[in-house]
């Protein structure tokens, strides 16, 4: 197994950090274009309620400094684009943006978090050209292969749209992180672990995966749900289960961004188990331990 911590140090020779920021995009499932109100698990951060939200690149990077500064004495770091979706809006504009950002001597890595189907010719040359100044990462928010929950949870796009934009983002020599949910309404084992043998099959082979429980957050469409009519949820050790059966699925070379992931404590209405970030780890590290 490859930790992105890990793979960072040996790469760059030292502790790299993430910064969460804002790029001002919202998104084609909540301004009308697809759909409104946004995949049903999403809040209205568009889960990104830690990003630093100035009207300038400067402005938030140091704010996000001051956010981190007693977590880490990091001096290079990894912009990263997080909330709604990050290629969807004037292309010229996005441009801009990202080269200033990219361009700083403090960043190594520039991450965009967006959705499959929001990377027109346009948008692919913006990432070709960027990616020739420094690398750049795509997070494809996929959470599942499953076509009945992606309709039930309203993301908007089918299996399809997300094999076409990977293919054509890999042809760009862009790396690409996917994103996956476990405990989704309606999804049992199996069906978690066919995204994830799904992901392991793909070719070329995936560039990373971020892996999160799901968070059921307050205002959001899902919490409707599930206050309404509940849906079983994970445990946290049926959790871990199925993240260390994750890591025997996929390949080695593939590095894992994110094992848990836990959303604003304000907002949070189930599971609880996910507010012990400390025992979410261990527990999901004494799981990968006993991996042979």
């Amino acid at each position: 197994m490859r930790r992105l911590s890990e793979v960072l140090k040996e790469e760059y020779g030292e502790k790299i950090y993430r910064l969460t920021l804002s790029s001002g995009c919202t998104c084609p499932n909540r301004d009308g274009s697809l759909s409104y109100g946004g995949c049903t698990f999403c809040s209205e951060g568009g889960s990104g309620e830690f990003a630093a939200d100035y009207a300038s690149v400067e402005q938030q990077i140091n704010e996000a400094k001051k956010r981190i500064a007693g977590k880490t004495d990091a001096k290079k770091f990894i912009a990263y684009f997080q909330s709604f979706t990050n290629t969807y809006g004037d292309v010229q504009r996005l441009s801009k943006l990202y080269e200033e950002t990219i361009r700083r001597d403090d960043i190594v890595i520039l991450s965009l978090g967006t959705r499959p189907d929001c990377l027109g010719e346009d948008v692919l040359e913006m990432l070709r050209n960027l990616n020739q100044i420094k690398p750049v990462w795509v997070e494809l928010g996929l959470q599942t292969i499953q076509e009945k929950t992606a309709e039930r949870i309203n993301r908007q796009y089918p299996l399809s749209v997300f094999e076409d934009a990977y293919q054509r983002l890999k042809a760009e020599k862009i790396t690409v992180i996917v994103h996956v949910i476990f405990g989704l309404p309606g999804e049992n084992r199996e069906d978690m672990l066919q995204t994830i043998q799904y992901l392991s099959e793909l070719e070329p082979e995936l560039d990373g995966i971020k892996i999160q429980m799901l968070n059921i957050l307050k205002g959001t469409k899902m919490s409707e749900e599930y206050l309404q009519n509940p849906f079983p949820l994970l445990s946290l050790e049926e959790y871990a289960s199925l993240v260390k059966e994750s890591i025997c699925i996929l390949p080695e070379n593939i590095v894992i961004h994110r094992m848990s992931g836990d959303g604003p404590g304000s907002l949070l209405i189930e599971p609880k188990w996910i507010r012990n970030k400390k025992k979410v780890l261990n527990t999901i590290n004494r799981a990968i331990a006993q991996l042979p």
